[in-house]
């Protein structure tokens, strides 16, 4: 497990990097959590893995191409989306180091 031990999501328009780091929470579940911020990707049976703010509920990101029922457990690489308000944005999730 420990090559999915942390990713990076990657800014396609601007090349800009947020890092995740794989973490257990509080409730026993694992999540990814942004270095920088107190922000998470979490697994939800129905929507697979995404980023939630879970004050408001408010689904932030999630996998583009990758349905529910492929996801592991860890996110996918690959293309993600996230929505904040009138701004939108596509990232590429990459596992640096792993051999691919």
């Amino acid at each position: 497990m420990e090559k999915y031990a942390h990713f990076e999501l990657r800014r396609q328009s601007d090349g800009l990097v947020y890092q995740f780091d794989r973490r257990h929470r509080e409730d026993g579940s694992v999540g990814y959590q942004r270095r920088d911020a107190d922000l998470w990707i979490v697994f939800d049976d129905d929507l697979g893995w995404i980023a939630l703010d879970e004050s408001t509920g408010e689904i932030g990101g999630r996998s583009w191409n990758v349905p529910v029922r492929s996801q592991g457990d860890h996110p996918p690489e690959g293309e993600w989306v996230s929505k904040k308000g009138d701004k939108s944005y596509v990232y590429a999730l990459v596992y640096p180091g792993l051999v691919r």
